[in-house]
């Protein structure tokens, strides 16, 4: 990313931060001062007041960079498009922060890197998820950290039959099933009992939600692996949740499909700070309790 490539640049805020508001407002003072043109979607222009842009989705193919200031549920809605291989420089003003890696005071210094073409971009690599339903077109989504099969609360637990490359692998019955890229390895997969998985690798996992039997674990997949999830009981209330922020009922007929996303994910990173470090820093891992 040279100097002369970054002319628009896409902010995108989190409506209900006030943190949030406040910095995008010194960001947009910024930009100006370095004659840089701000692109806001039309949710962020209007809690600040500010000329709108067009939908969060459609974003990254109209900019250069994109700097998201909120928490990793921001990036994740920046990220289920299409990407135009947009980079993103996320600054995390949320609790945990995983994609959001880089604390607000760092916002300027990191953001003139990346116009100058000195900042490190690492690649994350997506899920493609696509429900296949008889009769009707099938629906093809886009996931950065997860796709979540579950039952509601008050569900009975459900049976899963799953496949990779066409070869029976089980049938679970479990509250639920997640299949994660390395970078949602440390969402509700680490919740669920699940491996941490280095986020460049190039696979995903399979975890099984509280499963009725000792011998179901995670299984760790290669990225190139096609997963077929059939729901198998005839529970009405079973839904697909997509990186947390979107739910769609599924029923027997459903066939879901997950396979490599061949467009990834661009973040800005800070070759200062390993991923060990944002473990131990955001989870406290390999600590001693007590």
């Amino acid at each position: 990313m040279a100097d002369n490539q970054v002319r628009r640049i896409g902010v995108v805020l989190k409506g209900s931060s006030p943190e949030a508001v406040d910095l995008g407002r010194q960001l947009l003072v910024e930009l100006e001062r370095l004659g840089v043109e701000p692109v806001l979607d039309q949710q962020s222009a209007a809690v600040i007041d500010a000329a709108a842009g067009p939908q969060r989705l459609q974003l990254p193919s109209e900019v250069d960079l994109i700097v998201v200031l909120g928490g990793d549920g921001s990036l994740l809605s920046v990220v289920r498009g299409e990407l135009a291989g947009t980079p993103i420089l996320g600054i995390n003003l949320g609790t945990l922060g995983f994609l959001t890696e880089h604390p607000a005071e760092t916002l300027f210094p990191i953001l003139h890197a990346a116009i100058e073409g000195r900042a490190a971009i690492e690649e994350r690599e997506r899920l493609e998820v696509t429900v296949h339903t008889p009769g009707e077109e099938p629906v093809v989504h886009k996931v950065l950290n997860d796709a979540v099969i579950n039952k509601s609360a008050l569900a009975r637990i459900v049976v899963l039959s799953v496949h990779v490359n066409n070869q029976f692998v089980s049938r679970f019955r479990a509250d639920g099933l997640i299949v994660a890229t390395p970078t949602g390895s440390t969402a509700y997969n680490l919740s669920a009992g699940g491996p941490i998985l280095y986020p460049t690798l190039n696979a995903m996992v399979v975890t099984p939600i509280c499963p009725h039997t000792l011998t179901n674990r995670p299984i760790v997949l290669p990225l190139d692996a096609v997963v077929e999830v059939r729901l198998e009981s005839l529970s009405e209330e079973v839904y697909l949740t997509l990186d947390g922020q979107e739910g769609f009922p599924l029923s027997p007929r459903d066939l879901v499909r997950i396979r490599r996303c061949p467009e990834p994910v661009r973040l800005v990173t800070d070759h200062r700070r390993s991923f060990f470090h944002i473990l131990h820093r955001k989870l406290k891992w390999g600590e001693r309790g007590g």
